[in-house]
């Protein structure tokens, strides 16, 4: 028996008709699952916000995703936002060269 593995990003389904909008893709790709199960392909199914475990016991899984994290970080890091806190107030928002001035008035 053929099986087919699916590592779905965090949804709160796999159906894609829940919220306010329907995506046509998840639907249509719901559809085309259940039409493999109709002809006998085993499909296990895995879904981040649900079972992260699959996705972290699973070596090539792991390494895409790793790999994909590593992106974003090189796209977004100078645009990434910084809130700094001093006990549980935050200071200096957004102001990483900065933050020395608003430390240093709030330190006794």
């Amino acid at each position: 028996m053929t099986t087919i593995e699916i590592f779905d990003p965090a949804l709160c389904c796999s159906t894609g008709v829940c919220g306010v909008d329907v995506d046509r893709a998840l639907v249509t790709f719901a559809a085309d699952v259940d039409w493999l199960k109709s002809q006998g392909v085993r499909v296990v199914r895995a879904n981040l916000a649900q079972q992260p475990p699959a996705f972290a016991e699973h070596r090539q899984i792991r390494q895409l995703l790793r790999a994909q994290i590593d992106l974003v970080r090189a796209r977004h890091a100078q645009r990434l936002a910084v809130l700094p806190l001093l006990g549980e107030e935050p200071v200096g928002a957004g102001r990483l060269a900065r933050l020395v001035q608003p430390l240093a008035c709030t330190i006794p």
